[in-house]
C-alpha cells in the first residue's frame, strides 16, 4: 500500500519471479509475457525502460537491449492475488517477439491445431544477425 517498498505488495514465486504481461498501453494488444525478479522491476520503474529476468541465461534482459525493439513503461499494475504484474507498454519498434513478431501470442487453436495468425515484421536473422 502507500508508502511500502516497491516489491513489498507482489507474490514473488519460490525462484524469486513474478509473471509479467507486457501490453500495448494504447490498442490493449498482449504482446508478450516474461519474468520479473526484484531487481528487474526496480530497474523499470527507476529508468522507465522494460528490464526482464532470463531464466535461461540467468541474468537481467534489458528487452530491446540487442534488437532495438525497447519497452517504454508507461504504467504498472499488480494484479488482486499479487502474483502477476502487468506492464503497460510503449512497444518501440512494433516488434515484441524474438521471432520477429509484433506479439509472442501469434498462435491460435483451430480444430485442426495451432495456426500462425500473425506475420513476421522482420526476420530474426535480420535483427539478431542469427536465425532463432
Amino acid at each position: 500500500m502507500a508508502g511500502e517498498p516497491l516489491g513489498a505488495a507482489v507474490h514473488w514465486n519460490e525462484q524469486g519471479l513474478v509473471p509479467a504481461i507486457a501490453q500495448d498501453w494504447q490498442t490493449g494488444e498482449v504482446l508478450m509475457m516474461a519474468w520479473m525478479n526484484p531487481e528487474s522491476l526496480a530497474l523499470t520503474v527507476a529508468g522507465g525502460q522494460v528490464v526482464y529476468w532470463s531464466r535461461s541465461r540467468q541474468a537481467l534482459w534489458r528487452k530491446g537491449e540487442t534488437s532495438g525493439n525497447v519497452q517504454l513503461l508507461k504504467e504498472l499494475r499488480l494484479d488482486c492475488d499479487g502474483d502477476t504484474l502487468l506492464l503497460l507498454v510503449d512497444q518501440v519498434g512494433d516488434i515484441a517477439c524474438h521471432t520477429g513478431r509484433r506479439r509472442c501470442f501469434y498462435q491460435r487453436w483451430e480444430e485442426d491445431g495451432w495456426q500462425v495468425t500473425d506475420t513476421v515484421v522482420k526476420s530474426p536473422e535480420a535483427i539478431y544477425g542469427r536465425p532463432e
